[in-house]
């Protein structure tokens, strides 16, 4: 299972490119955590501003572009705890 946080991890540090100016936390469900902010996308489970939770596929289709995340939010799909605003900033970044 950390492989795949590990990849997913590098995959967002490869689309961030440097980073992300708040924090933010992917909770994959039943997976673990991955952590955003200025030093980029690890696997952890800090505190950040917004925590955004999905299931693998969603963020696996989130991640490769097929699907958008603020449709997934809409659609029921991604779920949004803490500064709205933070998450807005990071789904444009990954759009």
């Amino acid at each position: 299972m950390s492989d795949t946080l590990e990849q997913a991890a590098a995959t967002l540090n490869e689309k961030m490119d440097g980073g992300f100016e708040s924090s933010a936390k992917f909770e994959i469900t039943g997976m673990g955590s991955i952590i955003l902010d200025a030093n980029g996308a690890r696997v952890g489970d800090e505190e950040a501003e917004v925590t955004m939770t999905a299931d693998a596929e969603t963020f696996q289709e989130i991640l490769s572009g097929e699907l958008n995340p603020t449709a997934a939010f809409m659609g029921g799909k991604l779920t949004i705890d803490g500064d709205m605003g933070v998450a807005m900033q990071l789904a444009q970044a990954l759009a």
